[in-house]
């Protein structure tokens, strides 16, 4: 038993009349995820970046050979307001981490694009933050993992996003 068990078989005692079968799944998925954030905000401070910057900075790295995007493309990857995104490419720009051009295919846009360093950094939080998560993971055997993933998908996939995705 964990502290979910004890916690739902309380309930049950408490509130019989009450179907409290989603708690067994939604009060240690809460739990997980705060594990993982302590754990991921770990990986990133070792590479002095915190949770918002490397995800800017990842978002960055995924796009390819030119590790460079619009805001807006920023914006709709990492599910954060424009006046949110403004104020995290103006820090890390003053940081060295990324910097602004002229967009060539829009004379009025900009794109932000990955610095030699930027692009450091957030490959070395990645290298820290995949040892990491492998930790978390290394009870469950590579089945049951690629199980887990799987129902994790369906479940994600099935919840509204609208709120879900705003942070």
């Amino acid at each position: 038993m964990d502290e979910v068990d004890e916690l739902v078989a309380a309930w049950r005692r408490e509130r019989p009349d009450l179907d409290l079968e989603p708690m067994q799944v939604w009060s240690r998925i809460a739990r997980l995820a705060q594990l993982l954030s302590a754990v991921r905000a770990e990986a990133f401070e070792a590479q002095d970046l915190q949770i918002w910057e490397f995800d800017v900075l990842a978002a960055l790295r995924r796009a390819g050979e030119s590790c460079r995007l619009a805001p807006g493309q920023l914006i709709a990857q990492t599910h954060v307001t424009s006046g949110t995104m403004t104020n995290r490419v103006d820090r890390l720009c003053a940081r060295g981490l990324v910097t602004r051009m002229a967009n060539p295919h829009d004379g009025r846009g900009v794109l932000v694009q990955l610095t030699p360093q930027g692009r450091e950094k957030v490959d070395a939080a990645l290298a820290d933050l995949v040892t990491a998560e492998a930790g978390l993971v290394s009870a469950l055997s590579p089945a049951d993992r690629e199980h887990l993933a799987t129902t994790l998908r369906a479940l994600l996939l099935a919840t509204p996003q609208q709120t879900v995705n705003r942070r």
